[in-house]
C-alpha cells in the first residue's frame, strides 16, 4: 500500500551535503551523496530501521553477489574468496562513504562478463552431442562456484547445451507437425536441425550481451544501492531517475502490452500477476508462476531472455497495441508451450468494481469482483472503489439478491481509506484497522458512518495473492464475524505502508538522484494482531495450486515480523443464526469433494516438480521426461473441464451497455464463463446460500 507522506530532512543536513560535495572531491561524488542521503532517510524514516552493523553487511554482501551472478556462471571461487574480505566491512564503508567493495566487485564482474563472451562463442561454434548421458543442475544453491576457468567453461557448455536442446526438441516437433499435415514433406535431418539451434542460440546470446553492454555504471550502482535499501525490508526500494519515471507511469494505471506484472527469480522472468482484462488474462493460457523463456516479435526468431535484466526483458515483451508477441513459457507444471498474444492497452475499466447475478436452485445471489482498492489522489471527485462498491450493492439489491459474495482474489491492495470506507458499508460503525508509525501508539481508524449499505449474508473469497488493503478488509469482516472468509490457507501477509520520496528535495546538486519507496507504517487488526507475515487465515480453507508454493510475504527476505498491539474496542456483529454451522458444513463438503482432493494432489505434484532442479542433456532422456510430465498433467485434465450448474448474468442496469458495447459484452461473457467453471466460487456460494440472518434483523431499504 502506498500513501502520500512527507519526510523532511533538516536544512542543516542538506547544507552539509552540499558543502561536502563541493570540498571533498572523489571519483564518484554523486554516488557518495546518494548513499549519505539514503542512510539518513532510512535510519530516520523507516518503520523499523536496521542497525548498520556486521550482520547488515553480510546481508548486503550476499544479496549483491546473488543479483549479479544468480546462476554462478561469471565469478570464480577465487573471486568470492577475494570479495569475502569485505563480508563484514560494508557497514563501515557505508558510514565512511567508501565504495571500494562495490568497485572491486563491479570491475571484476565487467571483466568476467567480457571473458564469457569468448566462452559462449567458442562453445556454439562446435557441434553438441545430444547422445551423451549428461545432466545439469539448475538450482545454483546446490552447486559451488567454479574453481577454475575450465570448470567455468564446462558450466557454460552445459547451460548452452540445455538451451539448444530445448530448441532442438521444438524443431523436431515442428518437423513432425509439418509431416503430419503433408505426407510429402521431407523432414530435415537431425544434424541440420542441430546447426539451426546453435545458430539461433548464438543469436540470442549476442542479443543478450548487446543488452548487457547497454547497461551503464549507474544501472549497476542502483543494483548495489537496492541491496542496501531492501535489507531494511523487501518493499523499501531505490528508484534511479529513469526507473522512478517508469514507476510513476505504472502508478498512473495505463499499461500497454500484454497486461502482466513480471518478477525476476534467479535468471528467470516469472509472471507475478495478470492484470484483469488484459491480453494475457484474456488468453487464459498464462498464470502466476509461469516462467517466460523466450520472446518473439510476430514471426521473428525468438529471443532467449533467460539471464536478461528484468527491465530489458519487459522492453521486448511490451509493445504497441495490435502487435503480436509470442512467448515461450515454462508452465508451473513443467511443460513448455508457445503462447501468442496480441498486445493492447489494458483498460482502466477492468480495474473497477463489477458484479454478476447468480441463479442457484431458484434463488438469487450476487457476486462482486473488486480487483483493487482504487482511488485518484489528485482528483478526489473521480470515481473510487468506495462509491463504486456502494453503487454496485444498490444495483444488486434491486435484483433482490439474498446474499453477496465479494471476490478479493488476486487483489493486491490499494488505498487504506477506501478499505476502511468499504468495510463501513457492511457494519454500523466502529474500528476497522489500527495503523502505527514507529515509536508511536496505534491509531485506530474508524468507520464513523452509521449507515449500512448491505445487512444481509456476506462471504469474502480470498487467496494467497490477496494482499495489503484487501487483508485489512477481510480481517475486519472476520473479527466482527460479519462475513465468512473462504479461500487459501492464508492471504499474502503484507501489513506495511510505503511512501515514495523524491530524493531531489534533499540536496542542492544539479543531479537527479531518483526516489525512494520506504516503509513508514504497519497495520494491525482490531483484534490486535498484525496482518504482516500471517495475513488472514481463512475460516474455510480451500486447496489451491499455490498451497505448497513459496508465494507470500513470509517467504521474502528481510520481511518485517508479525507482532501484536492491544485490541481495539469493538462489538461482534452477531446477527447470523448459523455462522459456525455454515462453516462446518462447508468443511465437510470440501473434505468429500473429489475435485478439491484432485486440486490438492495437483498442488503437491507442482511443488515436487519445482523441487526437481536436475535436467537431462541427453535428447532421449529429456524427451522422455517431458512426456512423463505431460502424461502426469493429464491426470488433472478433469479440473479444466469442470463446470457448475449455476447461471451467471449481468445486472439489469448493464444490459443496455452490453448491447451497445461489443468489447464489454465479450468481457462479461468471458467473466461469466470463468465463474461457471470456478469451483471456488461455487463453494463460496454454497456457504452464502446456507447463511441465515436472525429474524429481528431487517435488510436496509433504499
Amino acid at each position: 500500500m502506498i500513501r502520500k507522506f512527507k519526510f523532511v530532512l533538516p536544512l542543516l543536513f542538506v547544507f552539509s551535503l552540499f558543502t561536502s560535495f563541493q570540498t571533498n572531491a572523489t571519483n564518484d561524488p554523486k554516488d557518495k551523496v546518494l548513499l549519505t542521503i539514503l542512510k539518513y532517510v532510512l535510519v530516520q524514516g523507516h518503520y523499523e530501521p536496521q542497525q548498520i552493523d556486521d550482520a547488515f553487511s553480510i546481508k548486503v554482501y550476499e544479496d549483491f553477489l546473488e543479483r549479479l551472478d544468480p546462476s554462478k556462471r561469471y565469478f570464480l571461487q577465487s573471486d568470492i574468496d577475494e570479495f569475502s574480505a569485505f563480508r563484514t566491512k560494508i557497514d563501515d564503508q557505508i558510514n565512511n562513504e567508501d565504495l571500494s567493495f562495490f568497485f572491486l566487485v563491479y570491475n571484476r564482474f565487467m571483466q568476467r562478463t567480457e571473458e564469457s563472451k569468448i566462452y559462449y562463442k567458442e562453445i556454439l561454434a562446435n557441434k553438441f552431442n545430444f547422445d551423451m548421458v549428461e545432466t545439469l543442475e539448475l538450482d545454483p544453491e546446490k552447486v559451488p562456484y567454479p574453481k577454475t576457468k575450465n570448470d567455468l567453461v564446462n558450466l557454460w557448455n552445459k547451460q548452452l547445451k540445455y538451451n539448444a536442446l530445448t530448441r532442438l526438441n521444438d524443431k523436431i516437433d515442428d518437423e513432425e507437425d509439418k509431416y503430419k499435415a503433408d505426407s510429402t514433406y521431407v523432414k530435415k535431418p537431425i544434424d541440420a536441425l542441430e546447426i539451426e539451434v546453435r545458430e539461433a542460440t548464438l543469436t540470442s546470446m549476442n542479443d543478450l550481451y548487446e543488452r548487457i553492454d547497454e547497461l551503464t555504471y549507474s544501472d549497476w550502482f542502483s543494483t548495489f544501492v537496492n541491496c542496501i535499501t531492501e535489507t531494511f525490508d523487501p518493499h523499501t526500494s531505490y528508484f534511479a531517475a529513469n526507473i522512478k519515471k517508469q514507476f510513476d507511469e505504472t502508478m498512473a494505471g495505463k499499461l500497454e502490452g500484454i497486461g502482466a506484472r513480471l518478477q525476476k527469480k534467479n535468471d528467470y522472468t516469472r509472471i507475478d500477476e495478470l492484470i484483469s482484462g488484459g491480453p494475457a488474462w484474456k488468453s487464459g493460457e498464462l498464470e502466476v508462476g509461469d516462467i517466460i523463456l523466450k520472446v518473439a516479435q510476430g514471426n521473428q526468431e525468438p529471443l532467449d531472455i533467460v539471464g536478461m535484466r528484468l527491465d530489458h526483458a519487459i522492453e521486448f515483451i511490451k509493445g504497441k497495441k495490435g502487435t503480436e508477441v509470442r512467448l515461450t513459457v515454462k508452465k508451473i507444471d513443467g511443460t513448455v508451450k508457445v503462447v501468442s498474444i496480441i498486445r493492447d492497452i489494458v483498460e482502466l475499466e477492468e480495474t473497477f468494481v463489477k458484479s454478476s447475478v447468480i441463479k442457484k436452485d431458484g434463488r438469487t445471489f450476487g457476486v462482486i469482483h473488486l480487483p483493487k482498492f482504487y482511488i485518484d489522489f489528485d482528483e478526489r471527485n473521480y470515481r473510487n472503489s468506495t462509491t463504486d462498491m456502494a453503487q454496485e450493492i444498490e444495483r444488486l439489491k434491486k435484483e433482490n439478491v439474498e446474499g453477496i459474495l465479494l471476490d478479493l482474489r488476486n487483489n493486491g491492495g490499494g488505498s487504506l481509506q477506501t478499505a476502511i470506507e468499504i468495510s463501513g458499508l457492511f457494519i454500523n460503525k466502529g474500528p476497522i484497522v489500527q495503523v502505527k508509525y514507529r515509536d508511536s501508539k496505534p491509531d485506530v481508524k474508524n468507520d464513523t458512518d452509521p449507515k449500512i449499505q448491505w445487512n444481509g449474508p456476506l462471504v469474502v473469497l480470498v487467496n494467497e495473492l490477496s494482499a495489503s488493503a484487501s487483508e485489512i478488509f477481510a480481517a475486519a469482516m472476520q473479527d466482527y464475524h460479519r462475513a465468512v472468509i473462504i479461500g487459501g490457507k492464508q492471504t499474502f501477509g503484507k501489513g506495511t505502508v510505503q511512501s515514495v520520496l523524491d530524493l531531489n528535495k534533499y540536496h542542492n546538486l544539479n543531479e537527479d538522484l531518483g526516489g525512494l519507496k520506504i516503509t513508514i507504517q504497519k497495520f494491525y487488526r482490531i483484534n490486535g494482531g498484525s496482518t504482516q507475515m500471517e495475513g488472514v487465515h481463512s475460516d474455510i480453507m480451500l486447496p489451491s495450486r499455490y498451497s505448497y508454493m513459496e508465494i507470500g510475504e513470509r517467504d521474502m527476505n528481510n520481511a518485517l515480523v508479525f507482532d501484536k498491539v492491544p485490541a481495539a474496542n469493538y462489538t461482534l456483529w452477531n446477527n447470523y443464526e448459523n455462522y459456525d454451522l455454515a462453516i462446518n458444513n462447508s468443511k465437510k463438503r470440501i473434505e468429500n469433494n473429489k475435485y478439491f482432493k484432485l486440486i490438492d494432489e495437483n498442488a503437491k505434484w507442482l511443488k515436487s516438480s519445482q523441487d526437481e532442479s536436475m535436467v537431462y542433456l541427453n535428447y532421449e532422456a529429456y524427451k522422455n521426461d517431458l512426456e512423463n510430465r505431460k502424461n502426469e498433467s493429464l491426470k488433472y485434465k478433469e479440473l479444466a473441464e469442470y463446470t457448475s450448474n449455476f447461471t451467471y448474468t449481468s445486472p439489469f442496469y448493464e444490459m443496455p451497455l452490453i448491447e451497445a458495447d461489443k468489447d464489454l459484452a465479450e468481457k462479461r461473457e468471458a467473466w461469466h464463463a470463468n465463474l461457471k467453471k470456478d469451483i471456488y466460487v461455487e463453494e463460496a456460494l454454497n456457504v452464502l446460500s446456507e447463511l441465515k440472518i436472525k429474524p429481528q434483523v431487517q435488510l436496509v431499504k433504499n
